[in-house]
């Protein structure tokens, strides 16, 4: 392991390679900030770029592409509640109420504080146990995932703490907009209404762009003109109170995110969501999320960085995509007369292992990049709403333009803009409604092959130990909160009277 490690930061650390780890996560961040693009099609559009470099420099720099931009796509999630990135979905949640009460800055702190802690634990992972691991991932058949998909709808339904009901009708609300398109088990046409654009389904990013950065600009117009968020520079920067209270939250969020990254095909969008939601009901600071915790946005951005990480498990072991943007990697390896997989490490140990050791240099660069800049972002909130609207009404339509190169795109994201304005009149939950269109193509994939599996017969799951265990884990996130508060109002009436016998 150190020979390999030693090898790894030789090849890393070359004068060419560390400039091109620079320039991929600078590109990352700058398209992470774009609404509609993200890592997958920033990879897709800058893998010309790298034909004339070595294999293992150009790696090198589409990775730092990908998780460049999963903390640019964080910046406008934070400040303007419009997020570059799938996974940066849910970081809107608490980082806009944080730019909201002037703490922008804290929040792009640690934000990029958690990806770097993340991204080392991920890395010390992915480097002590990557051959096992992707065994493990290996093992996971779509009976494993059908039970995975059932644990993060039992996320969306507890998303909400108390608002039970709220959450479920919204999640299922996003499971039904997820059914337009073609059927994964019978190809046939569903909610098309005889339009093309439909036939593969409703984009997620044009949802994500309306209901998040165009349902705020109408929501905020309808309220009023406010004024620009005057916070003085100082509690732009983050303290140290902040960084103690985040740490469980980014171990915690870290270990999720890895967690889910080996899987194939889970992807960090899905980690960010179940970290936030697992947070939720652990934190002791439960009331504050949704109002501007810090700790929903250290846990998601943590997961999210640590996924993307884990995504490289299956994707080097395997030759499976561990996501959308590894897929894209994946063919990258291809061109370059590379194959993934066991023998890899064996074959190209210079290649595996200096990219391996790139993602602590990628990470440390970020840092260093973003870390001093993250109260000068924070600025921008000082720009007149008058100004600042238009901008983000422009953008989102031009990121939306951007994704397909049709005007469908935008009347999609003006469509879900509206809608994204009478939730937030209406005071209905969005992340739920979201996790359910993005759990709702994997669910239903799962379930059409469980379905084939057992030949009509769903009772396959109960086979299979691993399923069984993440379904008692569903069923225990949803029984144990009810048990608990009750039990709690025991104990503290059974300690009343026993003060009471003891007084008298």
């Amino acid at each position: 392991m150190l020979e390999n490690l030693l090898l790894g930061f030789q090849t890393a650390l070359t004068v060419e390679n560390v400039i091109w780890c620079f320039i991929g996560v600078f590109l990352g961040t700058v398209i992470g900030l774009l609404p509609g693009l993200g890592s997958t099609t920033g990879v897709a559009v800058l893998l010309p770029l790298t034909f004339a470099l070595e294999p293992v420099t150009a790696l090198i720099m589409l990775a730092g592409i990908y998780y460049g931009a999963q903390y640019g796509g964080t910046i406008t999630s934070v400040l303007i509640s419009t997020p570059g990135e799938a996974a940066s979905v849910v970081t809107t949640i608490d980082g806009y109420q944080m730019a909201k009460r002037g703490r922008a800055g804290a929040a792009l702190a640690i934000s990029a504080i958690g990806s770097f802690i993340a991204a080392i634990i991920s890395l010390a992972l992915l480097i002590a146990v990557a051959p096992p691991l992707a065994d493990v991932a290996l093992k996971f058949t779509p009976v494993e995932m059908f039970a995975v998909m059932i644990f993060g709808l039992v996320i969306v339904v507890t998303f909400q703490g108390g608002a039970l009901i709220r959450g479920a009708l919204m999640a299922v609300a996003g499971l039904l907009v997820a059914t337009v398109g073609i059927s994964p088990g019978t190809s046939t046409e569903r909610f098309t209404f005889g339009n093309v654009n439909l036939l593969s389904g409703i984009p997620f990013v044009e949802v994500m762009i309306g209901i998040f950065a165009l349902g705020e600009v109408f929501y905020q117009i309808r309220m009023g003109a406010a004024e620009p968020i005057k916070a003085r520079f100082k509690d732009m920067v983050i303290k140290r109170k902040d960084i103690t209270d985040s740490m469980p939250a980014i171990l915690r969020g870290s270990g999720v995110g890895f967690a889910f990254g080996i899987l194939p095909g889970a992807g960090s969008t899905l980690a960010s969501f179940m970290s936030y939601g697992i947070e939720r009901r652990v934190s002791k600071n439960k009331a504050n999320f949704g109002k501007g915790a810090i700790e929903g946005v250290a846990a998601p951005e943590s997961a999210n960085n640590a996924a993307a990480n884990a995504n490289f498990v299956p994707t080097l072991a395997l030759g499976i995509p561990g996501g959308a943007t590894t897929a894209v990697l994946l063919g990258a390896f291809t061109i370059f007369g590379l194959q993934p997989g066991p023998l890899l490490f064996e074959t190209q140990p210079a290649l595996v292992w200096g990219l391996l050791v790139s993602f602590f240099i990628g990470n440390v660069l970020l840092l260093i990049l973003n870390l001093p800049l993250a109260p000068v972002f924070a600025q921008m909130l000082r720009i007149p709403y008058g100004y600042l609207y238009p901008i983000i009404l422009l953008t989102s339509l031009i990121g939306a333009y951007s994704v397909s190169n049709n005007m469908f795109s935008v009347w999609l994201v003006l469509i879900f803009g509206i809608l994204g304005y009478l939730m937030k009149e209406l005071d209905l939950p969005m992340a739920p409604f979201v996790l359910g269109l993005v759990l709702g193509p994997l669910f239903e994939k799962a379930l059409v092959q469980t379905s084939a599996i057992g030949r009509g017969d769903l009772g396959v799951v109960l086979q299979s130990p691993i399923a069984v265990g993440v379904l008692l884990a569903a069923v225990a996130m949803i029984v144990l909160p009810k048990l608990i508060k009750p039990g709690r109002a025991l104990l503290g009436r059974m300690r009343d009277r026993s003060e009471e016998t003891t007084g008298v």
